[in-house]
């Protein structure tokens, strides 16, 4: 019987580099598994649909949160966002450690459902370096730019709630700070049953 998986959820503000600390987990580490979101924004260049994300339209959107098929969804910047439910649950329940990355709302919601999700909130240095980020990848208006920036603060308020806080400065570091942080949660006495259980068994055949 496999120990049951870790449930992984990183959130930042929107260009603070999460798909690039995401990809270079998920590059360094073959056992982690990204579960892809479902939204009904457009793909952007390169996207690929069923790769980072499956696209929907809104009427079909709706028909996966009427059939509760999403662990969470949420309304941000103009567009529906969501998890596939039943991809995490049996992924967690066969011991494969699951990742998701999606947004402050999103994650709250999955710590609700399942407590034992851990919740990591990736910051940029300073609000000013975030700025630059959101300017230098071009791929938002100026009006974006600055509802982003807006959300930015209330999403910074959040991140009280999350079980860690890891400083984006430096890509490869960000990432093996996320990385010390899965290894820690594997090794709580939690996530530790079946060794338990073994060592205990063992034991009393003394």
């Amino acid at each position: 019987m496999n120990e049951k998986g870790l449930l992984l959820v990183i959130s930042g503000p929107s260009g603070v580099g999460k798909g690039t600390i995401v990809s270079t987990l998920l590059k360094d580490d073959p056992e982690l598994r990204l579960a892809i979101s479902a939204t009904t924004r457009s793909p952007r260049m390169g996207e690929k649909d069923g790769v980072c994300y499956r696209f929907f339209n809104l009427e079909e959107f709706e028909q996966l949160k009427q059939k509760e098929q999403l662990l969470e969804w949420a309304y941000v910047y103009g567009n529906y966002y969501g998890t596939d439910k039943q991809y995490v649950l049996e992924s967690l329940k066969k011991g494969r450690n699951v990742l998701l990355e999606i947004d402050v709302q999103g994650a709250l919601e999955v710590k609700e459902k399942l407590p034992g999700a851990v919740l990591v909130f990736v910051t940029p240095p300073s609000s000013a370096e975030l700025r630059q980020r959101l300017e230098g990848r071009a791929t938002d208006s100026q009006p974006d730019i600055e509802r982003r920036l807006a959300s930015f603060i209330e999403e910074v308020k959040s991140a009280q709630k999350y079980d860690y806080i890891v400083i984006n400065d430096d890509v490869s570091l960000a990432a093996q700070k996320i990385r010390s942080v899965i290894t820690a949660e594997k090794l709580r006495p939690c996530n530790q049953n079946k060794l338990l259980s073994e060592l205990i068994t063992e034991g009393s055949h003394e």
